[in-house]
Parts: structure tokens; sequence; C-alpha cells
């Protein structure tokens, strides 16, 4: 029996010139695969071209030789170029603290299928959720944080999330500020969720601030972490409406509503690679 064809997904960008769209389909095409999506977005200010393309290689070729081959051929092209195996299931590791809807709701959609991926360990710095993980199957690792024992504790963060061999790391209200040695060792992408709609209200008690403003929207925003708290490129973004009848409480249940959704969307864009990082936008082919 011969294997299955092949599937990839490239994310590509760098200076727009002519004639890209049609070289990349080109090259696709010469080597026998079939494109099943393609999308593409030109940033008029920077004269950046932006592609995402779906394709499904020959039956002759092999995934992995395909990805190295395209990667070769958009550098001949001065693009930058990563290509991912549609049907890949990277591992992702949940960081959490004490607040449990993210976690419930995030394990429950791997569990019924809906993100490609799978959990490969929780890692938090209480105990709250410990019998909850285990429950779900999930290993779990607790590291205490303390400002005094920071270092060592990141240091045993690092550690799990190698040996796990995450390739995403997901702060599913993982109450703790990430170092920059921390981002800069960990070698994955980290998503977090932040409970208001950002830039507005960073930081702590966005809640009690935006109830103090009497605002009429409040929201939910994933973005990827960065050294800066709470600055990193936005992925996703929602809101929901609140009036002067609603207290602290009830935006803090309206609040965790949308943080569900929207890191729920977050971590399903990252996984079937439709996110482009560049600077510190993104761009979302959804």
């Amino acid at each position: 029996m011969s294997a299955p064809t092949a599937t990839l997904v490239t994310l590509i960008h760098g200076p727009d010139q002519p004639g890209l769209v049609a070289r990349v389909a080109g090259w696709i095409f010469e080597r026998g695969g079939n494109i099943i999506h393609a999308d593409q977005h030109r940033d008029q200010e920077e004269g950046i071209f932006f592609q995402r393309v779906e394709w499904s290689a020959a039956e002759s070729v092999a995934g992995t030789d395909e990805r190295s081959a395209f990667e070769t051929f958009a550098r001949g092209l001065g693009m930058k170029a990563t290509v991912a195996l549609a049907h890949d299931e990277p591992a992702v590791v949940l960081m959490v603290s004490k607040a449990s809807h993210c976690f419930h709701d995030l394990v429950l959609r791997f569990k019924a299928g809906e993100f490609g991926g799978r959990i490969a360990g929780v890692i938090s710095n209480h105990r709250d959720l410990e019998s909850a993980a285990s429950g779900y199957g999930l290993p779990f690792h607790h590291v205490p944080v303390t400002t005094a024992t920071k270092v060592e504790a990141e240091a045993r963060q690092l550690a799990i999330v190698r040996e796990s061999g995450a390739r995403l790391v997901v702060l599913a209200r993982y109450m703790q500020v990430l170092s920059q040695e921390f981002l800069e060792a960990v070698g994955v992408p980290v998503i977090n969720i932040h409970h208001s709609f950002l830039p507005a209200f960073a930081g702590g008690r966005p809640y009690h601030q935006a109830h103090t403003r009497g605002v009429k929207l409040i929201g939910a925003t994933a973005h990827y972490a960065t050294a800066v708290l709470d600055d990193g490129p936005i992925i996703a973004q929602d809101v929901t409406r609140v009036t002067h009848r609603h207290g602290v409480e009830d935006m803090i249940r309206k609040g965790r509503d949308l943080e569900k959704l929207v890191l729920a969307q977050a971590v399903r864009w990252h996984l079937e690679n439709r996110i482009l990082v560049y600077g510190n936008k993104t761009v979302v082919f959804d």
C-alpha cells in the first residue's frame, strides 16, 4: 500500500515583487502538487507580501522533503517561509494558576478533537487544578513561584516544557509574569489570554478599572507573550456590551466567557498554521 499523500501548509512573507503568486503556484505545480487553498495579503504601507498556501504533495514525495525544498525555494525569492505538515499534532503545555474556566474549556476542546494537537502536560504554581488535571489523565507539575525562587522555578518549568516536546505553551490564566530570560529560552511560541481589551486597562483588576470608568464594552485579548507585559502581537479579540446595571461580578462572569472563546480561537488558529507574525503585528488567515 502506498503512503498517504502529504498535505503541507506554508506561511510566507517578505518584500512584495511582481509574480510571487504565480511563482509559488508554479513551483507546486511543477513538483506534481495540487493547491487546496491559498490566501494572500499586501501591507500597503510597508510593501510586504504575505501568503498562506495549503497543498497536497505528489504521492512520490515525502512531506519532510517537500517542506525542506519549499523553504529553500522561498529563500531564493528573498522570502521567509515556515512549512508545516497539515495533519501534524504538536504537543502543547498549559500553564495555569487557580482560575479554572480557560483550563477546562481548552482541555475539553482538545478531547473533543477540535484542535490539531495534544496536551502534553499542565504546569501550575498552585495545586488547585491538580485533581482536575489528573481526572483528565494529564500530567500535572506543581512548580511554586515566589520572588526568591523565581529563577529556579522558571528553570524547572523550562525543563518540563523541553522534556514534553511541546511546540506551544498556552497561559490559561497563569497569573505570573514570565521573565524575558524564560521567553527567550523556551524556544516555542507562548500564547496568553488577557482579561481586557488591550491596550486599555492593562495590568491588575481590569474589571474594577472598567467598572469605575463606566465602560459600555468589555473585552478579552489573546496575544503572543513577550518580555514587555501585555504588549505582544495580538491574535484575537472580542467584546461584549455592559450597562450601568452590571456590577463587577457580572463583568467578571461575562469576561470569563469571552476569555474562553478568544483563547480557544487563538489556539485553534495557531495550531492550524494561520498566524503570521511580523514586528509586533499578526496577519491571521482565518
